[in-house]
């Protein structure tokens, strides 16, 4: 069902998007913004920037290891063209996605980020939110899949939480920015979770056969898309899956009161750093999964700002 905007909330939003077509403004609400959740990390005991330091060097003397581009060169994928949707600023960089600074500032940012989603659990707001996700996706399906894709797979903390969940089967990590990947497989060495594949494509047009799985997740990543992109993930993803096979999607609900409520001041610090915030906010998302070649999916708040939709394929 299409998200229902009000006319105050409009008005609002409108506002917003006028604020931040001013250059100088939209750099203060990024760095504000950025600052903002640096300061909460380091407030629930998540030291941002020792373990963003000690990430660069990979424990070493260098500021920054050399083996960080040897790692890049590895696993960039020279024939993949960006989508032009993807080469702009989020979360306040400037590169966006292709840069060291947002791949290695990714974890310390989830956990800041989702400190407060639940009460009282700082730190472990993050790994409570997978959690929520994971045991509804549990649950709907009746037979663990065999074969896992996780579009969107950013630094591999999605990746490795579904791994844990279906120890058995063989999972796979997609994303678009080389950088993200780079962390996410120096993480899998650290961890002996070597099994996971990590792949350098765009996820709507992944490369990887038809009917190759039974799961395709995506966390977190619609609302950081524009509706033509999050259309033509959703076909990639029925053309990847398995009859009967399942796509599982968690990101942030619309229909909570949350952002409805939002002050402006803080919907303006989250609008710098999320471009497609508005088009996501107004996706019908049952209808595009529906257009997609799935069944209707049952839509689920699996926190007070988050929502899990889950769809079988027709």
């Amino acid at each position: 069902m299409t998200t229902t905007i009000a006319p105050t909330d409009r008005l609002v939003s409108q506002l917003v998007n006028s604020l931040l077509g001013i250059k100088p403004l939209a750099k203060f609400a990024k760095d504000r913004a950025r600052n903002l959740i640096i300061k909460r990390a380091e407030a629930i005991g998540v030291a941002w920037r020792d373990e963003v330091k000690f990430l660069r060097s990979r424990g070493g003397e260098a500021a920054f290891s050399p083996q960080w581009e040897a790692d890049l060169a590895q696993i960039t994928n020279p024939a993949l063209k960006y989508p032009e949707y993807y080469l702009t600023s989020f979360h306040a960089y400037d590169r966006g996605n292709m840069s060291w600074d947002a791949a290695m500032e990714v974890e310390v940012a989830a956990y800041s980020v989702h400190a407060k989603i639940f009460a009282e659990t700082g730190k472990t707001g993050d790994a409570q939110l997978r959690q929520s996700y994971h045991d509804l996706v549990t649950k709907a399906l009746a037979t663990p899949p065999e074969r896992i894709l996780d579009i969107g797979c950013s630094v591999g903390m999605s990746t490795f939480a579904m791994q844990e969940v279906y120890p058995q089967a063989h999972v796979t990590g997609l994303d678009l920015s080389p950088y993200f990947l780079s962390i996410a497989n120096y993480r899998a060495q650290q961890t002996q979770a070597q099994q996971i594949d990590w792949v350098h494509a765009a996820g709507e047009a992944t490369g990887l056969p038809a009917q190759s799985y039974d799961l395709v997740s995506l966390f977190l990543i619609c609302h950081e898309l524009p509706q033509s992109a999050t259309r033509e993930i959703f076909q990639e993803a029925k053309r990847l899956l398995k009859p009967g096979g399942h796509i599982a999607i968690m990101d942030m609900n619309p229909a909570s009161e949350i952002y409805s409520q939002m002050a402006p001041y803080i919907l303006t610090l989250l609008k710098s750093t999320e471009p497609y915030l508005d088009r996501y906010f107004t996706l019908d998302i049952s209808q595009a999964l529906i257009d997609a070649g799935f069944e209707a999916p049952t839509i689920t708040p699996n926190t007070p700002r988050h929502r899990t939709v889950i769809a079988k394929v027709k």
